[in-house]
């Protein structure tokens, strides 16, 4: 079958590290590759790939900006793809990606006894390599034209959902999931940071929950900040501080060029996951109040002087439980039209255009038809 191949370069790392996102498409270490279809595991399923989304966390492994102490914790080389619509026992179906101690044989840590799947503690052990559908040597992802998945791992959609709207399943996991780890006044303010596909689906969620305090959306792009105002943001800005200033928050100069703030929102999602981002939360929160990072980041180094001096929490989640994962499908039924974040698709043999589409943000969600 056909699959784009993501296989780990410590040179070509060093050299993402040092060009970020200014590096030369035909430099990622990404190749279209023939490979054999996978054999699934005793009592596994095949499935036909029908889309499957780049997410941020992709383009952080492939532009050198993933942390390598996570390194452990995937297997490479490995068809890249964790946000997968299959169609599997000729259902369609949204596939939840991890391979948690169930998956690999083994009995259930102390986080898959209570239904915690996104902190399971043998995602490195078993019977089977590390890593989950995407970021496994041995299991392709949702870039080929195959995966084999664990049955309970299948999430059929309605048949009312289209595939576009189901390919969101996953991220709209992650970001239910943080909301519920936080405790959020629904009359509240909330700021978010970023507009892409996890900014724009935190704003969703929001709104589907019933949140009726103002939300506010900080989006650099055109298309994206036309989105947020579709899905009901109070306001969009161009800055985080833009934003706040509208709550009363003061900035204050400091030496060296640096300024510091009080006030803010008592929410902020962080949805981008950029220094940037990251910096412009912890000044733009208000004193005791809450960051929820989603997602990915990449590696970074930050000035942390605020989280103490302020008194701010934050909490960040990566992925899910299933329960959070079947939640999302319910989400998306009720989410009508949502499937416009799926701007573009492409077939595999295109993947240099899908990754232009990405960085040149013409779209929102960028995703591959095998």
């Amino acid at each position: 079958m056909k699959a784009l191949v993501y296989s780990a370069s410590v040179p070509r790392y060093l050299l993402a590290q040092l060009l970020g996102k200014r590096m030369p498409l035909s430099l990622l270490p990404l190749r279209l590759k023939e490979i054999p279809e996978p054999e699934p595991p005793p009592d596994w399923e095949r499935g036909k790939v029908l889309l499957s989304g780049i997410c941020g966390s992709d383009l952080a492994l492939l532009f050198g900006k993933s942390s390598p102490s996570l390194a452990p914790f995937f297997s490479f080389p490995a068809v890249l793809g964790h946000e997968i619509v299959a169609e599997v026992g000729g259902v369609r179906a949204a596939i939840n990606p991890l391979l948690t101690c169930r998956e690999r044989g083994l009995p259930l840590c102390w986080a898959c006894e209570k239904g915690e799947d996104a902190l399971c503690q043998n995602v490195a052990e078993g019977e089977i390599a590390p890593g989950m559908l995407g970021y496994h040597r041995d299991l392709p992802g949702g870039w080929g034209e195959r995966i084999v998945v664990h049955p309970a791992r299948v999430h059929p959609l309605p048949s009312d959902v289209p595939t576009e709207r189901g390919l969101l399943a996953e991220p709209l996991a992650v970001v239910l999931r943080g909301l519920r780890l936080v405790s959020l006044d629904k009359n509240e303010p909330v700021l978010v940071l970023g507009a892409g596909t996890m900014g724009l689906l935190s704003l969703a969620a929001l709104k589907l929950l019933g949140h009726s305090g103002e939300i506010h959306v900080v989006a650099r792009h055109r298309l994206q900040a036309q989105m947020a105002q579709d899905l009901g943001a109070a306001s969009v800005h161009l800055s985080a501080e833009e934003a706040a200033k509208l709550l009363g928050a003061k900035n204050y100069s400091a030496p060296l060029g640096h300024v510091a703030w009080r006030g803010g929102f008592p929410f902020i999602i962080d949805a981008a996951g950029t220094k940037t981002s990251l910096n412009q939360a912890l000044w733009s929160v208000r004193e005791g109040g809450t960051i929820l990072l989603l997602g990915a980041p990449g590696k970074v180094k930050l000035d942390l002087s605020p989280l103490w001096f302020r008194g701010i929490r934050i909490i960040g989640t990566y992925t899910y439980s299933d329960q959070d994962f079947k939640r999302a499908l319910e989400f998306l039924r009720d989410a009508k039209s949502l499937e416009r974040l799926v701007t573009h698709t492409f077939p595999l043999s295109d993947y240099l255009s899908a990754f232009r589409t990405v960085l040149t943000r013409r779209g929102i969600k960028v995703a591959f038809r095998p």
